[in-house]
């Protein structure tokens, strides 16, 4: 029997970026945790929701880190995910709690976190022209 192993060492995180994060049913989740009224669980199942939020919306902050920083400088939408990820880390610093707005909050994050991705991802859309420009092409 062979007792030995590696310990692979991926500072660049260049292996997590080739994953394809499991969107849908964590959006699923989310829904269903959002949609909770007065649900009455105990508290190690609210901490198991928890974390399973708490893993994704640190998967999800690192594709959003990924895509903000090939994003030239002067576009904004890498200055708005700044904000988005300066607000998840300390979010995500705060000790989870076997409670139903603990979950919540966890879910509105990974929300918050998708909302951002997506608006990082969408193309777009074209330049407008000048409005002088606009106006000697319907002068033509």
């Amino acid at each position: 029997m062979n007792d030995r192993h590696a310990v692979l060492y991926d500072s660049q995180g260049l292996i997590e970026a080739e994953l394809p994060l499991d969107r849908a049913p964590h959006e699923a989740l989310v829904t269903a945790v959002l949609a909770w009224k007065n649900p009455d669980l105990e508290p190690r199942d609210y901490e198991q929701i928890a974390l399973q939020l708490t893993g994704h919306a640190r998967a999800v902050a690192a594709d959003v880190r990924r895509h903000a920083a090939a994003l030239p400088k002067d576009d904004g939408r890498g200055a708005l995910a700044e904000v988005i990820l300066r607000e998840a880390d300390r979010r995500l610093s705060i000790p989870l709690k076997g409670t139903a707005q603990c979950v919540q909050n966890r879910a509105r994050l990974v929300r918050a976190l998708y909302t951002r991705l997506d608006r990082l991802t969408e193309p777009l859309p074209p330049a407008t022209q000048p409005a002088r420009d606009q106006t000697q092409q319907l002068r033509a």
